[in-house]
C-alpha cells in the first residue's frame, strides 16, 4: 500500500504551505486545557530504506529534527544520500545541502551508489541565511544537511563547528522545520570523547539521535536509535558497506557466521540482542602462556572488564591458571557485544582455548556469568533460541531453569548452572 507523500509532485509545495517570514517568529499562541487538543497521528514520510524506517519507527515525522551521528568515514554521508535518492524517487522533493563537498562531487557519488529522482536538489553552501533562502525557493518535503558542523551563521561571532555556532544554527533550522512542516536530517561528526560538536550539545535539541557504528575495515554497519521521540529506541538497522553504497542486511547472523571454522578450539557462538533483534555472533579467544612479565589482556568488540572478571572467576572458582596466561578475545565481524548475555559464550571460548578442545559447532551459548561462577538468565531467551533454530543450530547451552525445554522443540537444551559444569562439559565433548 502506497503511503501518501508529504509533497505534491506536480507543484513541489509542502503541505505546510508557503513560507511566512522569519522561522523564529509566528502567530501568538495561548495555553488551552489538554483535553481540548485533538490527538492525531503524524503522517510519516517513508524513506523506503527498510532498516532506516525500522529505527525511525516507520518513517520521518514532518517538522522533526533527526541527527545522524558517527565517526568520520563511517558512512553517514552515504546513508543520507541514499535516503535522499529513495525519497526523491517517490516524487517528494529532497534538498541535500552539502558543506563538505561540491555539488559535482555529490553527483558523482550519487551515480555510483544508485539512481536519484528528478526531485533531488543539491546545494553546496555553508552560509545559513543562503540555505534558508534556498529552502524558501525550493520548498522541499525533506531537508538534509551534511554536515551541521560546516554551517555558519554570520550573526554569531564564532567559527563554523564551534559549540555556540552549531547550537545557534541548529536551533534556527529546527524552528524553520517545525514551522514549515518538513523533516530535517542533520549529519554530525562524533569527537574523540564520543560527543557531537563537543559536549553533546545537539543531542538535547533534536527529536532523535541515530548513532551509526562500525569498525574500520569491516563491512558491517549498525544504525542505533539512542533517542527517538516518535518511536522505540530498542530497534537497530543493519547494513553492509559495499563499493556501491550501503546494502540492507535482512540476515546479519548468516553474514557474521559465514566464515566460522567449526573445528577450531577457542570459538563459540553467542546469541545477543541488538535492540529487539536477535543476532548470532562468533566469539573467539586465544589463551597462551605469558611470554614475559604481566599477562596481557587484549579485546576487540567486547568489554575488557568482563574478560578480566571471567579470568578471575576461573582462577578463583576452578583453580585454572588464567593469571599467568595472555588472553586475546574478539567478536568477529566488527560487532560490539556490550550486554552480559554473551558471557557464557566468552567463557566457553576461553575454556576451549585453554584446554585446546573445540566446542560443538551446532551449539549456541546464552547467559550471564556472575562473580560466584553461577550462570544467570537473560531476557529474550525465546527470541534468541528461535534465531538459532532458523540458522540451523540444534543445541543451546542456557542457564539452568531459565526456559522450558520445549520452547523451541528443534533445539536441544543443555542447562548450565555454573562455570565448573561448563568446563567439565567442554573437556568431555572436546
Amino acid at each position: 500500500m502506497q503511503e501518501e507523500l508529504v509533497t505534491e509532485k506536480s507543484s513541489g509545495k509542502s503541505v505546510a504551505g508557503a513560507f511566512r517570514g522569519s522561522p523564529l517568529t509566528g502567530p501568538a499562541t495561548k495555553a488551552v486545557p489538554i483535553g481540548q487538543i485533538e490527538p492525531k497521528a503524524e503522517k510519516r514520510v517513508p524513506t523506503r530504506l527498510a532498516e532506516l524506517d525500522r529505527v525511525l519507527g516507520g518513517g520521518l515525522v514532518p517538522g522533526s529534527g533527526m541527527l545522524i551521528a558517527g565517526e568520520p568515514g563511517i558512512g553517514k554521508s552515504t546513508l543520507l544520500l541514499q535516503t535522499a535518492q529513495r525519497i526523491s524517487a517517490q516524487g517528494a522533493r529532497f534538498l541535500y545541502v552539502t558543506g563538505e563537498e561540491s555539488a559535482a562531487q555529490v553527483r558523482l557519488r550519487s551515480d555510483r551508489i544508485g539512481k536519484a529522482g528528478d526531485e533531488l536538489y543539491l546545494l553546496a553552501e555553508c552560509d545559513l541565511e543562503r540555505i534558508e533562502d534556498q529552502i524558501a525557493a525550493v520548498r522541499p518535503a525533506v531537508v538534509g544537511i551534511d554536515s551541521i558542523q560546516t554551517v555558519r551563521w554570520a550573526e554569531v561571532p564564532s567559527s563554523a563547528g564551534g559549540v555556540t555556532q552549531v547550537r545557534e544554527v541548529t536551533a534556527r533550522l529546527l524552528a524553520l522545520a517545525r514551522r514549515e512542516g518538513f523533516p530535517l536530517l542533520l549529519v554530525g561528526h562524533v569527537t574523540k570523547d564520543g560527543g557531537v560538536a563537543g559536549p553533546r550539545v545537539l543531542e538535547h535539541m533534536v527529536d532523535g539521535v541515530l548513532q551509526f557504528e562500525g569498525e574500520r575495515g569491516q563491512p558491517l554497519r549498525i544504525l542505533r536509535g539512542i533517542k527517538n521521540r516518535f518511536g522505540s529506541t530498542q530497534e537497530v538497522g543493519i547494513f553492509e558497506m559495499r563499493g556501491d553504497g550501503l546494502a540492507e542486511i535482512s540476515n546479519p547472523s548468516k553474514l557474521l557466521l559465514g566464515e566460522r571454522r567449526s573445528d577450531a578450539p577457542g570459538s563459540a557462538t553467542a546469541a545477543i540482542l541488538e535492540g529487539s533483534r536477535p543476532l548470532l555472533v562468533e566469539v573467539q579467544a586465544l589463551v597462551s602462556p605469558a611470554s614475559h612479565g604481566t599477562a596481557a589482556r587484549k579485546v576487540s568488540g567486547l568489554d575488557a572488564s568482563r574478560l578480566s572478571m571471567l579470568a578471575a572467576v576461573f582462577e578463583k572458582r576452578l583453580g585454572l591458571p588464567f593469571g599467568e596466561r595472555d588472553i586475546h578475545a574478539n567478536v568477529v565481524g566488527g560487532v560490539k557485544m556490550s550486554s552480559t548475555a554473551g558471557d557464557l559464550a566468552l567463557a566457553a571460548a576461553l575454556l576451549s582455548s585453554l584446554h585446546d578442545k573445540p566446542v560443538p559447532a551446532n551449539c549456541v551459548f546464552i547467559g550471564e556469568v556472575g562473580l560466584l561462577g553461577e550462570v544467570r538468565a537473560v531476557p529474550g531467551m525465546g527470541e534468541r533460541l528461535e534465531e538459532a533454530r532458523r540458522l540451523g543450530f540444534r543445541s543451546a547451552a542456557v542457564p539452568a531453569g531459565s526456559i522450558p525445554k520445549n520452547t523451541v522443540p528443534e533445539v536441544q537444551i543443555h542447562e548450565i548452572s555454573d562455570v565448573g559444569q561448563l568446563g567439565r562439559k567442554i573437556r568431555a565433548d572436546g
